[in-house]
């Protein structure tokens, strides 16, 4: 059986990916916080050994938005430990599997603020923008070993967290978009599938899934 691992599997997209994948013969691994601290080097380690995967994405992320004046350095690192650096080491961790097997794929989950952030989002965004190069730069170091690595912009999804906005932030954030609506979840899944399966030789790219323009 094909095994996958989503890292920050228990969100909103981690689930919507892990359905995708799992109606079609995937074994998921989407731990919570509570079943595998991505932090924790020891315990990574162990979980990708007992699991190798052959498709890995990497979903956990977290903001702490603030002025510049008022971004501790504590919120800074935090954001680009969770963001960036436990990508790299899953990477790292799922290298070794996938060159054996001479095939496997990375997708890192980024955001269209590493494109265009906004305001007070400067940790957030500089590690989602620190993630494209990353893509690219590992698209080329395992490419020779058949090892496909991308990185999806899901977009601002229409979601039970998004739902609550008030409407005139929400109308202010539709009005960004061009097809005058936003992205959803399960969209992303399909996607994420259909990359996998349908496009073989894509790799090193980035897919921006929404309407906005940079």
């Amino acid at each position: 059986m094909k095994n996958a691992i989503i890292t920050g599997g228990k969100g909103v997209l981690g689930q919507a990916i892990a359905t995708a994948l799992t109606a079609t013969g995937w074994q998921v691994l989407a731990p919570s916080h509570d079943e595998l601290d991505i932090l924790q080097a020891t315990a990574l380690k162990s979980y990708f050994k007992q699991n190798p995967p052959e498709l890995l994405i990497c979903c956990a992320g977290i903001t702490r938005d603030a002025p510049l004046g008022r971004l501790s350095e504590t919120a800074w690192d935090e954001t680009l430990a969770i963001n960036l650096k436990s990508a790299l080491h899953c990477a790292q961790l799922a290298e070794p599997h996938m060159a054996r097997k001479k095939a496997g794929h990375i997708i890192f989950i980024s955001s269209f603020s590493a494109l265009r952030p906004p305001i007070g989002q400067a940790a957030y965004a500089t590690s989602k923008a620190a993630l494209l190069g990353l893509t690219k730069q590992l698209a080329q170091e395992l490419g020779p070993q058949n090892i496909r690595v991308n990185a999806i912009l899901p977009g601002f999804m229409d979601s039970p967290i998004t739902r609550h906005l008030g409407q005139q932030r929400r109308a202010r954030i539709l009005a960004d978009h061009h097809l005058g609506r936003l992205n959803t979840p399960a969209e992303v899944g399909k996607f994420i599938h259909h990359l996998h399966h349908q496009m073989p030789h894509t790799s090193g790219q980035i897919f921006q899934l929404d309407s906005r323009i940079a």
